[in-house]
């Protein structure tokens, strides 16, 4: 696997595109503006508390107030509270939770008004962002994320990604944790701490308390709400998430951000630090390695894959819908069942790619080609289990049913991500009016087709088209057709045709008659 992140930076956002194999799997935007990014910790001050919900709504300063529910105060919520009141009034200079004396935890089944009142001030982590209507969901149980290990205040608890498969290393990395660590705090060991040895724990560690005491610092005087402790930079996150070996090349086009982006590598892996690299092009950095087209691809109602196969994509209030066709795919195989089964593993990596892409949230139903053999509805829910394994958002996938139908939850923590593909019709002179999808879709399908058709062993294919779509396929050197030529050694003939619709074309054999 390689892995390659494209940034780009204008004045109001900044868009993160990371490649996998060359092939787009995440896009994620930073806007200017947004105040309430995941992992922002706020001081903030209780509003009131509903025991019909069990929660309390709290003003973070966002014009609906914020969403706090019993089960996400964390056990520790009253010694926290007390915290925050001795800090904020000046008693407690000693942030270091040494001889903190800790509250008894409280009741997991007991009820808001138990553990929080109106007024009081608390400090609470953003877990989810505003999205639609709904205020930011909130958290009472402080974590600050490193980049091999999470700090936990108030706690003692010391806790390994299962994604660690060896248990020797479970235990090694355990017993350093234990020895390093703070007292009153507790530590998340991530994945990438695998194999580190302990002066980058200790190094990590260190960062990270540093961090909590400067938000300690900022909490008496502080006004509510406000911002105590800010979430990295959506760049440096991702970097601190997703980093790792397979990593090739970082490329970003503006020069602060650069500089910046590279002192933050150099401090997390000096040896990685040359992949960094700063693009200074008159070509807009997306254009040029070809994001852009891929975006254009990849975001629309209809999403192809590869041998023919596409999915159908249908957003609604409850749910996202995803049916997966077969379109006019042709192979060698000897029976329905085998086809079905190559269409839906193929379907599947591109689920698994649309969602992370996307960042869909909420209730998602799969709708799979059918398949009668057991064993071969297994192998699907085995591969889009592993497709999906490093997905960072949590995510649960059931098994198929009886209807071919996978039904999958996805932790939804941001906005989704929405691209518009379609542009206004340009034949609305014409008549016909409304949007379309944008001709680069359109050329992308006729690729595929061009793929397909070529492997059926056709003597002759004419190819009838709109003139615009036409004249992209033939001008400049090497032209879309040449291109075909040299790839496949057979000469497609382009004719365009007046008739058509922008979108429209049909292929033809050597008899003329319309290949479908």
């Amino acid at each position: 696997m390689n892995y390659e992140l494209f940034i780009r930076s204008s004045s109001q956002e900044v868009d993160f595109a990371l490649l996998k194999d060359g092939k787009l799997v995440e896009l994620n935007k930073e806007e200017e503006d947004n105040k309430f990014s995941v992992g922002d910790i706020y001081l903030a001050k209780i509003r009131k508390t509903v025991p019909g919900l069990n929660a309390a709504f709290v003003n973070v300063g966002y014009e609906k107030d914020a969403f706090l529910h019993y089960h996400d105060l964390g056990p520790k919520v009253l010694s926290l509270l007390k915290f925050v009141k001795r800090v904020s009034t000046g008693k407690l200079k000693d942030y270091s939770l040494k001889e903190f004396p800790f509250e008894k935890e409280i009741d997991k089944n007991g009820g808001i008004n138990d553990a929080l009142k109106s007024n009081q001030s608390i400090l609470v982590q953003i877990v989810k962002e505003p999205i639609s209507t709904k205020g930011p969901r909130i958290s009472s149980e402080l974590s600050i994320a490193g980049r091999y290990i999470v700090l936990v205040p108030f706690s003692d608890r010391v806790s390994i990604s299962q994604k660690i498969e060896s248990k020797k290393e479970k235990e090694r990395l355990k017993r350093l944790i234990t020895s390093i660590k703070p007292k009153g705090f507790g530590v998340i060991i991530r994945t990438v701490a695998e194999g580190k040895k302990v002066a980058e724990l200790d190094r990590d560690l260190q960062n990270l308390t540093d961090r909590w005491t400067a938000m300690c610092k900022k909490l008496r005087g502080a006004h509510h709400p406000s911002k105590v402790l800010s979430e990295l930079s959506r760049g440096s996150s991702m970097i601190r998430d997703v980093f790792n070996d397979s990593f090739s090349a970082i490329h970003i086009d503006d020069e602060t951000l650069y500089l910046q982006i590279k002192d933050y590598v150099q401090e997390i892996a000096p040896n990685k630090e040359n992949i960094v690299k700063y693009y200074d092009s008159k070509v807009p950095i997306f254009e040029k390695f070809g994001i852009e087209r891929q975006i254009k691809t990849s975001f629309g109602k209809t999403v192809s894959g590869s041998k023919g196969a596409y999915l159908v994509i249908e957003h609604t209030e409850a749910m996202h819908v995803i049916d997966v066709n077969s379109g006019n795919r042709s192979n060698k195989s000897k029976n329905q069942e085998d086809t079905a089964l190559e269409v839906n593993l193929i379907a599947a990596t591109e689920v698994a790619r649309q969602l992370r892409l996307r960042d869909m949230g909420g209730i998602i139903v799969v709708d799979f080609i059918d398949m009668a053999n057991a064993g071969n509805r297994k192998k699907l829910f085995n591969h889009l289990r592993d497709e999906m394994n490093e997905d960072r958002a949590k995510h649960k996938i059931l098994p198929p049913t009886k209807f071919g139908l996978i039904q999958i939850t996805r932790q939804r923590v941001r906005p989704e991500m929405n691209i518009k593909t379609r542009e206004e019709n340009p034949n609305n002179n014409g008549g016909e009016s409304g949007e379309i999808e944008a001709p680069i879709i359109v050329v992308d399908r006729i690729n595929e087709e061009v793929k397909r058709l070529i492997q059926k062993d056709y003597k002759k294919i004419t190819l009838n088209a709109h003139p615009f779509i036409a004249a992209f396929l033939t001008k400049g050197f090497p032209s879309v057709r040449t291109k075909w030529f040299m790839e496949h050694k057979k000469w497609i003939k382009i004719q365009p045709r007046d008739a058509y619709t922008y979108l429209e074309y049909h292929f033809h054999d050597k008899n003329g008659e319309m290949i479908k």
